[in-house]
């Protein structure tokens, strides 16, 4: 099973940290991963994406960009309502979206003009605000996508932040995770 996700962010956010930890997670988790990023400017506010693959039966050796994710994560909402052609244009029938947004999730699922894919909504920005203070947003946008993609165990997660991150900054980092996963709406 090859499957492989996009994080679309703006600079700041942690888009290529998020990547990185579901990378380490995995391959923690006995299963073969890579994650990078690809840039435009490099600065705060800049769009951001961060590539995310994990296959469970052979090593990945591309190191191209992914074109057809089963799966994009969307740390800012503003790139799925101001983005042409949408971010979601080569995302995979019956592939996820996941989206940090405060809007009424019914409403996003009208926004996003495509009706093959699944939707998950999180409020990471809020969450992040309360926690951190700041709105980085990744660990909780982990928590939200952990709700639909069965792949990597939670431990493992836990695992990986912990060896990233300082004992506070990681335990606060895994209850931004968990608040993620308990307050995802999901719409299929």
């Amino acid at each position: 099973m090859r499957y492989e996700i996009i994080f679309h962010g703006r600079g700041g956010q942690g888009a290529v940290t998020a990547a990185e930890i579901m990378a380490y997670a995995a391959i923690l988790s006995g299963l073969y991963a890579q994650a990078f990023p690809e840039f435009g400017a490099e600065r705060r506010g800049a769009p951001v994406k961060a590539y995310f693959r994990v296959d469970d039966k052979e090593p990945i050796y591309e190191r191209n960009p992914v074109e057809r994710p089963d799966m994009i994560a969307v740390l800012d909402e503003g790139l799925i309502l101001r983005l042409h052609p949408p971010i979601y244009t080569n995302l995979k029938s019956n592939g996820w979206i996941i989206i940090n947004s405060s809007r009424d999730p019914e409403k996003l699922r009208d926004v996003v003009e495509r009706k093959d894919v699944k939707i998950a909504v999180v409020n990471a920005t809020s969450i992040a605000l309360e926690l951190f203070k700041r709105p980085i947003v990744n660990t909780t946008i982990i928590g939200a996508l952990m709700k639909v993609f069965n792949v990597i165990p939670m431990e493992n997660i836990e695992k990986a932040i912990r060896s990233k991150f300082q004992k506070d900054v990681a335990e606060i980092n895994i209850k931004a995770i968990k608040k993620g996963y308990e307050n995802t709406v999901v719409i299929e």
